[in-house]
């Protein structure tokens, strides 16, 4: 893009206006369409090495630039993000935009920013002044002496909050001498280690596995939102004095505002009590008597671009309008003070700042009054025009450079790819017009010359006096660099085993041998001498079972496919049922390993049809994806394409969420069946899905010859007619259809690959009909609900599976509020929503009472169009409404949960859930995931009913929320939660009974032992325990939480080798710094249950001075061997009158139990082998 910057150059204007602005003087250019002034600000970029600031309208003109400077410059240009002030009472607000601003605001200040844009609103809105941020940001070196004390003061008044273990931003946490913060500036939590009051080490670590992965030497603390009340010029104590004040005067008043009394008492109360105050918004002109604004963070040098001022008046006029109805409703319900609601500059403020500083304005017309502070002293009139895309229209093309052959215009084709610039070549000399490729780009055109190359804009350009023109086929947007992403290491030690850190107090657990029970709490126990830890479970009745802490890989918590446990029975020791229930599920996991076994070996008899390595035409439509894949779509793409070339037919599952880049990874495919001359069809459950993956196809086959149709109660019965024949025929490439597909009616002339969305969805007749059309035909199977890695592994190699775990790149974070209800907040969410026109989700949970909902806002919002959305209304009624949803014609959906999976509607960018908190985490996940799909702000209000006296659960599950809103936690149990239900919908009912009665991990466990067992390979040795009177705890001052040393436990008891023991011990170090004896000793007793295990012993127990060994199998020869060797001479006795196998060992004094234990485990494993 070089030469095209280079155009530049032969334009007069442009050569005058470099000049001025290298002068620092101001200059207007009129006459420049959209692309044009982005083509010259990208030269600018490039010619005056000053750093420059661009002012658009408003967020969608700013992303338009973004996206438009990034085919001129290949390099990703910053927006400054706007932010919505929180003036309302809420438990939690989510502040992940606010944060991205504070980042580019701090860049912007340090002059790290050559090049930024920012729309009206953003650069209008009040913020913190330059000064308060930099005192409020904290720089961290290593070497350099920081008090402890002191800085965790810091950071509590730059916003932060502490917390047990860090797992969003805005979180830091304390452990001796080691410090885990997440500042807003960096993608990772940093871990810092004193040595006294020295910064000894730094690193930032993963905050999922807590693993420091890469030092640093010095980092940034930002603070975490941009209205502290700790940076008040006298501190907290003067804001309580000025608020103070604030209320006498507001009660000398003649009419009191009682209500606006009240919440500023509530405040107070609040400050007076160090409470956080989600609403200290209210009082920023109180905080910070200087009115800021992000344009004073902008250098003096900078060169500050207005493009189309007059519209940029016309934005902020209406920006003070809007602001000011908003405000004056929230006056009325007493939630803001009228003298303190200066939150935004005029456009009469906005030009004064404007005075000494270098400004370009590009307009397109002449004519306009420039601001008088800063009149421009060069007015330069140009002559540019800008092009529509050609839009892959050959007769638009040929039209055009025939025209301008003629004129004597040098044209120039920006044709996206080598073979598409060649495509075009061979076209347009087959019409009679001479042109050249020129790939790379090294010169112009001369007059009269067409050149063709690759790359590509938006729009074209059109520069008549230089007489050059750009042409362009449009649609083509430049492709993302794909985001370089760190390579996730194999799966470590906690990500082999769930963590353990959601089980608390009262939760139900499963113990390998002695069934279901409830955890109750864990114990220190002394026992001859020894401390040890123990986890208490009871079980039926009066009876308690004590677990050795060391032995916590037998017990796991239960979770069943429904979320809630109260129905679930608790087992009795003693009593044989948990055997029972045991060997039902067993046999069930067997009889389905043996099914799918026995599927697996008929699919691989029958002969499928092998398709082609890809062809040249795959490549370019995999190139034209305007996106970059994420590192799951590619392994995806490959793992599909792989099965696809072998000559046994596919069966693949793929998994991922609404959104993730499926659709893609599906078309991929298509294309790839299709180039070999067979047809593809689509499979989906509902007329709206048909008609979404419709004109996605057709949006993405564009430009190749692929003839796509549809088959759904959308068509008529003449057009359906139609489409069958055209189907059988074999003329229709790709038919995406609902069930109508499964018609006897329908006949392939050669299909080649079918693709069925969501499964599950379809009933038992639809899948006999579905197994009769797959005969020989490779099927790749969609789910939206994501299935579990465990599950994955347990069936690899009998189902193939593939997952896409990773969000799409550009996937904007969604502003969440945890509030009660109140109407005044949620009537003014949506009247917001509907003025920029947008759609709103609103979520009431009670088919009865729906309707009454929907009628109550529409009483309230007057004009509103509301519909509604439930599982009991007919499935052609349910299409009617998301088609209309789909199509804009609907402002509000009230619905219940059916949203939660389906169609992708990017215009729905506010969801509100009434009585968030009888909803799980996973699916407050899911749901709130429905919007944000798009490049615009989301925004989710996740509300609980006002004084409602909440249960327990609720409690905790509320506050499981504000964590989740905030900060983003808990999303990992979350995503289990989601995941147990994924592998309910693959298992199936009959299946999904059994995991209940025996719980997840376990059922997981006999399934795994079952497909062993079925494929004729030796089962997995049982699990070795051990019990010996050595101090083997996690000491509580060495790790302070009870649920991180229950996870370090259970993690401790799952070490099977050595390199699993290193690796934990790397982390324990990492996280709590060097580990007392206890913890040694925890992961010495592992090591020697794994070595036990391959040895064949299966418990370890110490008696006074002796250890039992109880053996798998009697060893006759090893056991005499042991026996004759004389270190163990009189010490070692087989146990003839024990149940089972069992060897004596009598220990020598003055050496640990678990030396000798080791020693004595190492000799017997030598003999067996």
């Amino acid at each position: 893009m070089d030469q095209v910057l280079w155009m530049l150059k032969t334009s007069p204007e442009y050569a005058a206006l470099v000049d001025g602005l290298n002068r620092g003087e101001s200059a207007a250019v009129t006459g420049v369409g959209q692309i044009n002034r982005s083509h010259m600000i990208a030269g600018l970029r490039r010619d005056t090495k000053r750093p420059i600031v661009i002012l658009t309208q408003d967020d969608m003109a700013a992303r338009r630039m973004q996206e438009e400077l990034k085919c001129f410059l290949h390099e990703e240009v910053p927006i400054l993000p706007g932010r919505d002030l929180t003036l309302y009472d809420a438990a939690v607000v989510s502040r992940s935009w606010e944060q991205k601003r504070l980042r580019q605001l701090y860049a912007l200040a340090q002059g790290q920013v050559p090049l930024l844009i920012m729309s009206w609103e953003a650069a209008s809105q009040r913020t913190l002044p330059p000064a308060v941020l930099s005192k409020a940001t904290i720089h961290l070196e290593v070497g350099k002496e920081y008090p402890l004390d002191s800085l965790i003061a810091s950071l509590v008044t730059a916003g932060y909050s502490r917390c047990g273990m860090v797992e969003g931003v805005g979180q830091f946490a304390v452990r001796g001498g080691i410090l885990d913060v997440f500042s807003p500036a960096s993608d990772k939590p940093v871990r810092a280690e004193f040595f006294g009051d020295e910064l000894d080490t730094m690193g930032f670590f993963d905050s999922d596995t807590q693993r420091r992965d890469e030092n640093t030497e010095s980092c940034t603390l930002l603070p975490v939102c941009e209205t502290l009340p700790h940076c008040h010029m006298g501190g907290l104590e003067v804001l309580c004095k000025d608020l103070r004040s604030l209320i006498s005067r507001q009660r000398r008043h003649k009419n009191v505002n009682e209500p606006l009394v009240a919440t500023l008492t509530k405040d107070l109360e609040k400050y007076e009590n160090g409470l956080n105050n989600t609403a200290s918004d209210r009082y920023m002109a109180l905080i910070y008597p200087e009115f800021a604004t992000a344009l004073d963070y902008i250098a003096q040098d900078s060169i500050l671009v207005l493009c189309d001022h007059s519209s940029l008046q016309r934005a902020a006029r209406t920006r003070t309008e809007e602001l000011g109805m908003q405000l004056d409703s929230m006056l009325q319900a007493g939630l803001v003070v009228g003298e303190l609601c200066d939150f935004a500059l005029q456009w009469e403020d906005f030009c004064p700042r404007l005075r000494g500083r270098t400004v370009a304005y590009f307009d397109a017309f002449g004519g306009s009054a420039y601001p008088e502070e800063c009149p421009p002293k060069q007015l330069l009139p140009m002559t540019a025009k800008q092009l529509p895309g050609y839009g892959g229209s050959m007769d638009t093309v040929v039209s055009d450079l025939t025209h301008y052959q003629k004129m004597e215009f040098g044209s120039l084709v920006l044709c996206g790819t080598r073979r598409r610039a060649e495509l075009l070549q061979q076209m347009l000399r087959e019409k009679g017009l001479s042109c050249f490729l020129c790939i790379p780009l090294n010169t112009l055109p001369k007059p009269g010359q067409i050149l063709l190359a690759e790359g590509s804009l938006p729009y074209g350009m059109e520069y008549p006096l230089s007489k050059l023109a750009v042409l362009t086929e449009g649609q083509m947007i430049a492709k993302g660099e794909p985001r370089k992403r760190a390579k996730k290491a194999g799966a470590t030690n906690r990500q082999k085993l769930n963590s353990f850190t959601d089980l608390s107090p009262g939760d139900l657990v499963v113990h390998e041998n002695y069934g279901i029970g409830r955890f109750l709490a864990m114990e220190q126990i002394k026992v001859d001498g020894a401390v040890k830890d123990y986890i208490k479970i009871a079980y039926q009745g009066s009876d308690t079972l004590f677990v050795p802490a060391t032995q916590l890989d037998l017990v796991s918590k239960y979770i069943g496919g429904g979320g809630e446990d109260a129905n679930v029975r608790l087992n009795k020791i003693g009593s044989d049922a948990w055997q029972k229930t045991k060997a039902k599920a067993r046999k069930a996991a067997k009889d389905m390993a043996g099914e799918l076994i026995q599927l697996y070996a008929q699919r691989k008899r029958q002969p499928g049809f092998a398709f082609a390595a890809d062809a040249p035409w795959q490549k370019e439509f995999e190139d034209n994806f305007p996106y970059p894949e994420t590192d799951d779509q590619l392994r995806c793409i490959a793992d599909i394409k792989h099965d696809m070339e072998a000559p046994t037919p596919m069966d693949r599952l793929l998994c991922g969420d609404v959104g993730f880049g499926k659709t893609e990874v599906a078309l991929r495919a298509v294309m790839k069946c299709i180039m070999d001359g067979k047809q593809a069809a689509i499979l989906v459950p509902t007329t709206v899905l048909a008609q979404q993956h419709y004109q996605t196809a057709i949006s993405r086959f564009r430009g190749f010859p692929v003839t796509i149709d549809v088959l759904s109660r959308f068509r008529t019965p003449k057009q359906q007619a139609k489409t069958l024949q055209d189907v059988r025929s074999g003329s229709v490439d790709l038919i995406i259809g609902t069930h109508k597909l499964l018609q006897k009616s329908v006949e392939f002339k050669d299909l080649g690959l079918l693709i069925v969305d969501e499964e599950q969805r379809f009933g038992v007749s639809h899948k006999e009909r579905l197994k009769e059309i797959s005969k020989g035909v490779d099927v790749l199977t969609l789910s939206a609900t994501p299935i579990p890695r465990t599950l994955n592994m347990a069936l690899s190699g009998i189902r193939d599976m593939s997952t896409i775990e990773e969000p799409p790149s550009d996937r904007y974070p969604v502003q969440t509020f945890v509030t009660e209800y109140n109407t005044a907040i949620i009537d003014d969410a949506i009247r917001r929503e509907v003025e920029r026109g947008g759609q709103v989700y609103y979520l009431h949970n009670r088919t009865e009472t729906i309707d009454q909902c929907a009628g109550a806002l529409r009483r309230r919002i007057p004009g509103l169009s509301v519909a509604v959305a439930h599982g009991q209304m007919t499935e052609d009624a349910l299409g009617d409404v998301m088609q209309a949803m789909a199509e804009g014609e609907i402002q509000v959906l009230v619905c219940t949960t059916i949203i939660e999976t389906g169609l992708d509607i990017p215009n729905a960018n506010t969801l509100i859930i009434e009585n968030a908190d009888r909803f799980g985490l996973s699916q407050l996940h899911q749901l709130r995931g429905r919007v944000g799909r798009s490049t615009r702000h989301a925004y989710a209000y996740f509300t609980y009913r006002p004084d409602k006296s909440l249960t327990e659960i609720a409690e905790k599950r509320l506050a499981a929320i504000r964590d989740f809103a905030e900060f983003g936690s808990g999303f990992k149990i979350a995503m289990r939660d989601l995941e147990i239900r994924g592998a309910g919908n693959l298992l199936g009912a009959e299946q999904s009974g059994h995991m209940m009665s025996v719980g997840y991990d376990m059922y997981l466990k006999l399934l795994d032992e079952a497909v062993l067992e079925e494929r004729g390979e030796a089962p997995k040795a049982p699990d070795c325990t051990a019990d010996l009177n050595v101090t083997a705890n996690v000491d509580k001052d060495y790790v302070a939480r009870g649920e991180e040393r229950m996870d370090l436990y259970r993690r401790m008891a799952a070490i099977r080798s050595q390199e699993d023991a290193d690796d934990l011990l790397d982390e324990i170090v990492d996280r709590y710094g060097e580990p007392p004896k206890g913890v040694l000793n925890l992961i010495d007793i592992a090591l020697l249950r794994a070595q036990a295990r391959k040895a064949g012993i299966k418990d370890i127990r110490q008696k006074s001075g002796n250890v039992l060994f109880v053996l798998n199998n009697l060893n006759f020869e090893a056991v005499s061997a042991l026996c004759a060797d004389p270190d163990y001479k009189a010490r070692v006795i087989f146990l003839a009158n024990a149940k089972e196998p069992t060897l004596q060992l009598k220990l020598a004094t003055g050496v640990d139990s678990l030396k000798q234990s080791k020693l004595f485990v190492q000799r017997y494993g030598a003999q067996c082998c």
